[in-house]
């Protein structure tokens, strides 16, 4: 491996830390283009496949790695367990999905992480407490530094992610998001035959093959629990031969009991009574020992019996439910009003939250550092670092007991949200980490029913100790439902206007964090939600942009019309002309009912009537471009475009109008005039704004049009280095193996075969598994393998790729790059029995694409080496290909020394095979000089 620089180091470390290239540019203060650079130094000089594999090296984010990722600290000894720690290992070799299952409070998710703390596989543990059923996978994808890309599903990427590794998901808390999270579980697992899923859940998952570990309360006997489970009793203390033989559940409360008080003692009896009280439920031993340095284990005692006597005799359930629900009850009791309030109000937050978030719900930052401080003491409230939050029981209790606060307190964790999304949608540094960490609250936000008029009436609360409820449902996880929304909101316009900026904001940083089918409906909702038929427009066209980003543009058509709608004026141009530049530019995505090319004239003369200015001026320009019939008027109509898109300074529009440009070009046969405007739009790339989705599609498709016609004109170098920057980006890398059919066939052609067929298995694989048919983009690199395994001699594999190759659909590139490769693979291989065919087939008459140059100019040089009569004249006919292509240059020179046996020819063609990075022809072209007469080429 070639020495990495210092650079080169700062961007492997950056991609190790799942940031984007515009996250890395932004923190190394470089621009994209040349963190692309790096990150395809990095993927050459490493050998890697992908930002993945780079990040596997990185040692930091992959799921192949050494340790689970995300697992929170444990803050305290681990007690007991150790036969249900048995049954886990036990469950996992004969299943690759085990289910903790057992009440709340029991204690699952602590036993999962301390089994997932000696996993040696890799992974990540994903918290589901604060996430909504639509949001499981960007969950899972936050966890493992997973991003969606174009025109591959989430899942999919979660998949290729895990690929065929080791990984262990922990999946915590699923009980609330069973029917999103069970097909996701099942479809990881089929298509990850090394990963294993270790779920935490009130319920089963339901998949074929789970196996469940029922997790009950810890035992109250000596002789059930673990004789070394605890370190809970220090040698010192006077108690410590009867801890020695004490159950699980009083290990578990001297210990928690003496990190509130190390000089706690107990007598035995009383700890052992106060532990079945509490039915030895892990949680409700926790919340009561941290009482017990205030009230001695004989007060604890007797505020037990009284809690539990208030519960006896109606509430129903288990037991166990209520002796939890009693503790609870009496911490609540025990708390002052100023802390009760901010108790209840905390339960609000689905995830975690930090000291600003806790004081937008008081008004009061010095009482919410100080309420946090108390709760957090009584172990109500958890610390990590800066941020807290509530187990997910103690909230459930805190959330039923809000009552009347509840729409005020829902309105002010609106007001928070919107504020906290809007702030990071300015991209402040570590802006993605955060909203990882917030996401599923914004989310939730969005989800609160309107406050109600003053007017209204509330609804009434619920009375008495609070039901242990689920907020995240809204149905009671332990106990009595927790109360519905009010019956005729009538909502604030202050408070609209908050929904519609979050729905905003979080479709902005969605699309910024690439989750894309998020990021189209939070746009959508936006829309819904917008004050004014224009600011609804803006949102469905950001909603459209998205949607052509993702290869639907059938879609973004319907939505721009949409927007149109909405719109007036010099706006309501701009949307009609771009809906008729995507259907007349993408045709062939997602157009299901075919482009309505009738009303595409209407839409072009409306737009015409409306424009005004230089922006709409520029975009009626570009729809003329793409409408304009015939090569001249085409022509004309593009390089117009160009031009008012060069006067409005944007580089997204002027993209677009290159784009049209090229294409005019490439219809006339001018590879080189076609290559020079999609390079030019390539070094508009930089400036443009990854984090704006109507850049999205023009990032995309600027790196396929540059190496596509730099692969057409012969210049392999530049076609290979745009496929790995390509290969590496965050936006335009897309599914793998969209992103290696690019780079194949450059490494084909320049001759690096063994990294060629390195990449040729996973392309194939990659689409294979993923449950799609393989598209027609994949024919040409399909057949390039071929050609390759053709070069080497391997034709048993060679003829394997072309079977593959011949179920793909055929395509306008596809046919001369086949009568390319062949008659290439003939010419090496000095196979001339089919020479007259094969040299048919290379001056077929074929539609103006990338390889006809390539078959021509290979065809004429088998005419050659096969002594075919019209050998000369076939050379002739080929002379205007290498015009338009150094490779068809290179070749026809060869094809010319060896007709006329001009060693100065021959050694042109290998200077010229040089400069385009043809090793392999290079070499068949000095074995041609140095063997006159010997082996072919």
């Amino acid at each position: 491996m070639s020495e990495v620089s210092e650079r080169e180091a700062e961007v492997l470390a950056a991609l190790g830390a799942r940031l984007t290239n515009a996250e890395i540019a932004r923190k190394l203060h470089i621009s994209v283009r040349t963190v692309e650079s790096h990150v395809s130094s990095l993927l050459r000089k490493y050998g890697a496949a992908d930002r993945k594999a780079l990040a596997a090296l990185a040692g930091q984010t992959s799921p192949a790695g050494d340790t689970v990722t995300g697992l929170p600290a444990a803050r305290s000894t681990f007690v007991g367990r150790s036969a249900e720690r048995a049954a886990i290992a036990a469950a996992f070799t004969g299943s690759r999905l085990v289910t903790l299952l057992g009440p709340g409070g029991v204690g699952k998710t602590r036993l999962a992480i301390v089994t997932a703390s000696g996993f040696t596989g890799g992974g990540a543990f994903v918290d589901l407490v604060p996430v909504r059923a639509g949001s499981v996978a960007q969950a899972l994808a936050s966890a493992l530094g997973v991003i969606e890309r174009t025109q591959q599903p989430l899942e999919d990427a979660l998949a290729e992610r895990l690929g065929s590794g080791q990984a262990l998901l922990v999946l915590d808390n699923c009980e609330h998001v069973l029917d999103a999270v069970a097909p996701l579980v099942d479809r990881l697992l089929a298509l990850c035959p090394g990963t294993r899923v270790l779920a935490t859940s009130r319920e089963h998952l339901g998949i074929p093959g789970e196996r469940i570990v029922p997790i009950a309360p810890l035992p109250l006997s000596p002789a059930s629990s673990s004789p070394a489970s605890s370190s809970a009793a220090s040698p010192s203390s006077p108690s410590s031969r009867a801890a020695e033989a004490a159950s699980d559940a009083v290990l578990l409360f001297l210990d928690r009991a003496r990190d509130a008080d190390p000089g706690f003692d107990a007598d035995p009896a009383v700890v052992a009574e106060i532990c079945a009280r509490l039915d030895g439920v892990p949680l409700a031993i926790e919340l009561a020992a941290a009482r017990s340095a205030a009230l001695g284990p004989e007060g604890l005692l007797a505020a037990l019996d009284d809690s539990l006597r208030l519960l006896s005799g109606g509430r129903g359930g288990d037991e166990r439910h209520r002796s939890l629900a009693a503790v609870l009850g009496w911490s609540y009791d025990l708390l002052d009003e100023e802390e009760r309030a901010l108790f209840r109000r905390l339960s609000v937050f689905a995830g975690t939250f930090d000291l600003d978030a806790a004081t937008a719900l008081t008004g009061d930052r010095l009482a919410a550092v100080d309420g946090l401080a108390r709760l957090t003491g009584k172990s109500l409230v958890v610390r990590s670092e800066s941020r807290w939050r509530m187990l997910e029981t103690v909230r459930a209790f805190a959330w039923a007991a809000l009552g009347d606060d509840l729409p005020a307190v829902r309105a002010a964790h609106l007001g928070w949200a919107a504020g906290a999304a809007e702030r990071l949608a300015g991209w402040p540094t570590g802006w993605r980490e955060e909203f990882d960490l917030i996401a599923d609250d914004l989310r939730t936000a969005l989800t609160h029913p309107p406050t109600p008029h003053p007017t209204d009436s509330p609804h009434p609360g619920t009375q008495g100790t609070p039901a242990l409820g689920n907020p995240t449902l809204g149905t009671a996880a332990l106990g009595t439902p927790v109360q519905g929304s009010p019956t005729h909101p009538s909502p604030f316009p202050e408070e609209a206007g908050r929904r519609h900026r979050l729905a905003r904001a979080l479709g902005k940083l969605a699309y910024a964090r690439r989750f894309l089918r998020e990021a189209r409906e939070r746009f959508t909702q936006a829309a819904e939600l917008a004050p004014t038929p224009a600011e609804a427009a803006k949102d469905l066209r950001s909603a459209a942009s998205v949607a052509l980003a993702t290869a639907a543009a059938g879609d973004a058509f319907d939505l721009l019309l949409s927007a149109a709608d909405q719109a007036e004026g010099t706006d309501r141009a701009i949307l009609l002309s771009r809906a008729v530049v995507v259907a007349r530019r993408h045709p062939g995505f997602g157009f299901e009912s075919g482009v309505p090319y009738e009303r595409l004239p209407l839409l072009e003369a409306e737009a015409s009537e409306l424009t005004a200015g230089a922006t709409a001026t520029a975009h009626l320009a570009g729809a003329r471009a793409w409408t304009a019939g015939g090569e001249a008027a085409g022509h004309e109509a593009a390089e117009h475009a160009v031009a008012t898109a060069q006067a409005t300074g944007d580089p997204v529009l002027l993209s677009a109008a290159l784009d049209a440009l090229t294409m005019a070009h490439a219809r006339k046969g001018e590879l080189r005039e076609a290559y020079r405007t999609a390079a030019e739009r390539l070094a508009l790339i930089d400036d443009m704004d990854r984090d704006d989705p109507e850049s999205g599609i023009e990032i995309v498709d600027a790196f396929h049009s540059a190496s596509s016609y730099a692969l057409a004109a012969g210049d392999l170098p530049t076609a290979l280095a745009v496929a790995r920057r390509n290969l590496g980006d965050d936006l335009a890398g897309s599914h793998l193996a969209i992103a290696l059919n690019k780079l194949i066939p450059p490494l084909v052609l320049m001759g690096e075969f063994d990294e060629a067929l390195g990449h040729a298995a996973a392309m194939w694989e990659r689409r294979e598994w993923a449950g799609s048919r393989p598209g027609r983009w994949l024919a040409v690199s399909v057949y390039a393998v071929a050609m390759a395994y053709g070069l080497r001699g391997e034709e048993a594999q060679a003829r394997s790729w072309r079977v593959r190759a011949a179920g793909l659909d055929r395509t306008a590139d596809l046919v001369p790059f086949a009568a390319f490769a062949d008659a290439r693979v003939a010419l090496h291989t000095g196979d001339f029995g089919q020479a007259a065919a094969l040299v048919e087939r290379g001056f077929a008459e074929f539609r103006p694409g990338r390889f006809e140059r390539y078959a021509q100019a290979t065809a004429a040089e088998l005419a050659v080496a096969a002594g075919l009569p019209d050998a000369a004249d076939r050379l002739a006919q080929a002379a205007p290909a290498a015009l338009g292509s150094d490779w068809a240059a290179a070749c026809l020179s060869r094809a010319r020394g060896r007709l006329h046996g001009d060693r100065d020819e021959l050694a042109r063609s290998a200077r010229a095979w040089e400069r385009i990075g043809a090793r392999f022809e290079q070499a068949c072209t000095e074995d041609l000089l140095n063997l006159s007469g010997g082996a072919g080429v």
